[in-house]
């Protein structure tokens, strides 16, 4: 059988299907001498996922539940809610074999964070890699209702006048994001910034975790905050604030969530990294049928996963935003990409403005080797291995590891070649 022939049954299968034994029927009308037919199985049939309750988290949660992991071998995965990302750290530190995980749903920049030591006890470095990107956009930044009338969008600067009235009165403005450094930390500063607002002088950010972002806001005890879907949707659900903008109005297919992994479990099982790989693109192509949004927001919706209404999840899974301050958009094509558009391949230039930008934040230094970072982190080749093995049309593997330079909403561009003149471009920034 061609790889072609393969492509075209695995595909229009994979979008069909509603069971794990659906599945196992495609597998074998596209596998016909089994998915390891041509390498070696893998070494391992278990591995230890986190995630944090976001809707970014469906690859992994949709191969658990349609059988994915276990149709290439892995039947002994564990998909383990972590309770902030912070935990999802602390628990990729210690590794599965000492009851931490070996890998997880993760904030982009954080195997490059945990990889330098930046943000573990006593700076020790854990080698981490990214295999893959989970998801471009769908994220959020949300207001308090009593920012309402100043018209707040994607213009921070509407805020400016009601965050110094509020300070001048002896109140803190607090803006909340889910991990220094993370990305929601990096678009909540981009948007604060472009606005003219200094996150590190004008406002004090503190970190939430994602489930609990909503009921803080409910009780004041922040004023703004970036998070992943379901939480904004909820909020506005909740009518307790509204989103000035989703992070795709600040840079449209932007690189969000990573599949990230020990380098010491990848070492160990290379065959298994690249099957785990393969289950997790089958989930993302089949997350990414709009005939599958409502069956995915019921699935992700459930009590042992995010414990939440599935039409918490579904609007802006399917690119509808009601902001909650009057304005309802519907097919924006904002809504969550796990698949098309490359949604999950690993650009290598996608993780170098993350460590750009995090340069600018003070997070690493101005003399960081970035391109040498990523290369260390970034395990694209894996991706490429499974594309190969799964048999992935040509069109949906990229032919280059870097999309080139990249425009946001202000005007600012990056390019991965020269990200010094990025920098040399943006005015606010740490010790500026």
């Amino acid at each position: 059988m061609t790889k072609t022939t393969a492509t075209s049954i695995s595909r229009r299968q994979i979008l069909k299907i509603g069971s794990a034994a659906a599945l196992a029927s495609a597998a074998r009308l596209a596998f016909p001498s089994g998915a390891f037919a041509a390498t070696a199985g893998p070494e391992v049939t278990g591995v230890k996922l986190g995630y944090i309750a976001l809707t970014d988290a469906a690859p992994l949660i949709i191969a658990q539940e349609k059988g994915l992991f276990a149709k290439y071998g892995l039947t002994e995965v564990e998909v383990l809610k972590q309770a902030s990302w912070g935990a999802t750290r602390d628990n990729l530190v210690l590794g599965g074999e000492a009851n931490g995980i070996d890998g997880a749903h993760i904030l982009t920049p954080m195997p490059y964070l945990i990889s330098t030591g930046k943000v573990t006890q006593n700076n020790v470095p854990v080698p981490m890699s990214i295999i893959a990107r989970l998801n471009l956009d769908s994220q959020g930044i949300s207001v308090a209702t009593e920012y309402a009338e100043t018209g707040v969008q994607l213009d921070a600067s509407k805020l400016k006048e009601a965050f110094a009235a509020k300070k001048a009165a002896g109140n803190e403005i607090k803006v909340a994001m889910t991990f220094p450094g993370g990305t929601h930390d990096l678009w909540l500063r981009y948007w604060l910034a472009a606005g003219g607002i200094d996150p590190d002088k004008d406002v004090s950010t503190i970190v939430v975790p994602p489930p609990q972002m909503v009921a803080n806001m409910k009780v004041g005890n922040m004023d703004a905050f970036c998070v992943g879907e379901p939480w904004n949707e909820q909020l506005v659900n909740q009518g307790i604030g509204f989103t000035a903008c989703t992070t795709g109005e600040l840079w449209k297919g932007h690189p969000e969530k990573a599949l990230g992994l020990r380098t010491d479990w990848i070492e160990k099982n290379p065959n298994a990294a690249k099957a785990l790989m393969m289950a997790v693109m089958e989930a993302q192509i089949w997350a990414d049928s709009m005939d599958n949004k409502e069956e995915m927001s019921a699935i992700l919706g459930k009590r042992q996963w995010f414990n939440v209404p599935p039409k918490d999840v579904a609007g802006r899974l399917k690119g509808t935003i009601n902001y909650g301050n009057g304005r309802l958009a519907e097919n924006t094509g904002l809504e969550m990409k796990f698949w098309k558009d490359h949604a999950s391949y690993p650009f290598k230039s996608h993780d170098a403005w993350f460590l750009t930008e995090n340069i600018r934040w003070g997070k690493f230094a101005p003399d960081t080797d970035i391109k040498a970072l990523v290369d260390k982190v970034n395990r694209e080749d894996i991706w490429r291995a499974a594309a190969a093995d799964l048999g992935i049309a040509a069109a949906d593997i990229p032919a280059s590891t870097s999309r080139g330079p990249e425009t946001f909403f202000d005007g600012k561009v990056f390019d991965p070649e020269n990200p010094k003149a990025y920098l040399d471009s943006l005015t606010i920034k740490a010790g500026a």
